[in-house]
């Protein structure tokens, strides 16, 4: 299929289910009542998805509170009751983080649950994200291994183990969130990279790293203001990535000054082409979508790109979340017309 579509990852949760909530005060003591509702969610966010014409699905990330801290949770070392603060994204902003303190180790699966029952009630394509090494290690304060590399192939390791077990549940693809990789570019040159391909050997699914400038507060919006009119630290990046095996990359087109011929540097992978801007409320429109689609087409074979979301949508109202994703799929829909 040509153009098939997927999301970055996540979808806002159902109000029942996201917190803070009063409504959801009364059972947070009840663990099954939780998982059913977790699982509720995951069912929902899978059938919006396969309504909305999505061919690559996800579990919405509806078990998580945090993209990072919902893999962290599960993982042995870490000191949740001691956070600290830590700037993140080399001081971009400051937030209050847990604390690596022995060895590493998971406790178990991390993501079993939502994996199985995403993928025993869809027949579509399965997508799971995962956060990568380099982003994990600028979200975690290390008072154990005194040695970035050290801890990020640490966690490279765990990261392996559960992509594994997520390929056994019937995972499709496996995708790492590295927003870290536009931040520390001479790292991500030295080590990160090495670090993903770690996290990543040994699967036989399809593979994919999400790369962005970082999307649902204000202090990246800051930042991204004082970049100018051209985002060209990919430039920096592309080349390494073009010669790793991870497979797939995702990043940000649609009302992003990231250059599209960058997207040349990425030769033979396949391109996830942000058409979806979720730092805006306006919905939108299916040509909107080949536009877009249309202008990612001049640098990556049409045979290579798969429309999807400039990044999660979790901080979204759901009502214009789910609008943009039916934009998605009949984006997806009238390119193929238009562009097939």
């Amino acid at each position: 299929m040509l153009f098939p579509t997927t999301i970055a990852g996540s979808l806002p949760k159902p109000e029942w289910l996201a917190e803070p909530n009063t409504l959801w005060a009364p059972w947070k003591s009840k663990g099954d009542e939780l998982a059913r509702a977790k699982r509720d969610a995951t069912l929902l966010a899978v059938k919006l998805q396969e309504d909305a014409g999505i061919d690559i699905v996800t579990e919405g990330e509806q078990a998580r509170q945090h993209f990072v801290h919902g893999f962290l949770e599960k993982v042995e070392g870490i000191d949740f009751a001691h956070k600290v603060e830590m700037g993140i994204r080399k001081d971009r902003y400051k937030a209050m983080v847990p604390q690596v303190i022995a060895p590493l180790r998971l406790k178990g699966r991390v993501h079993a649950d939502e994996a199985r029952v995403a993928r025993a009630h869809t027949t579509r394509k399965l997508k799971f994200t995962l956060p990568g090494p380099m982003t994990i290690i600028d979200t975690i304060a290390d008072q154990y291994y005194g040695d970035r590399v050290k801890m990020a192939f640490a966690f490279a390791e765990l990261l392996n183990e559960e992509a594994r077990a997520l390929q056994a549940d019937g995972v499709d693809l496996i995708q790492f969130d590295e927003p870290a990789f536009n931040v520390y570019m001479d790292e991500v040159n030295d080590w990160g990279i090495r670090a993903l391909v770690r996290a990543a050997e040994g699967l036989t699914c399809a593979t994919a790293v999400h790369i962005c400038y970082g999307y649902g507060i204000k202090a990246n919006t800051d930042w991204k203001a004082t970049l100018g009119s051209e985002w060209r630290q990919y430039e920096d990046i592309f080349p390494a990535i073009a010669k790793s095996p991870i497979q797939q990359v995702a990043i940000e087109c649609r009302n992003s000054r990231v250059p599209l011929e960058l997207l040349g540097l990425l030769k033979g992978k396949v391109v996830q082409a942000g058409v979806i801007d979720v730092a805006s409320d306006t919905v939108e429109t299916a040509e909107d979508v080949v536009s877009v689609i249309d202008a990612v087409a001049k640098f990556v074979p049409k045979s290579n790109i798969v429309p999807t979301t400039n990044c999660g949508m979790a901080p979204m109202r759901r009502d214009i979340a789910e609008a943009k994703l039916m934009a998605l799929g009949a984006g997806a829909k009238l390119a193929r017309q238009k562009l097939g």
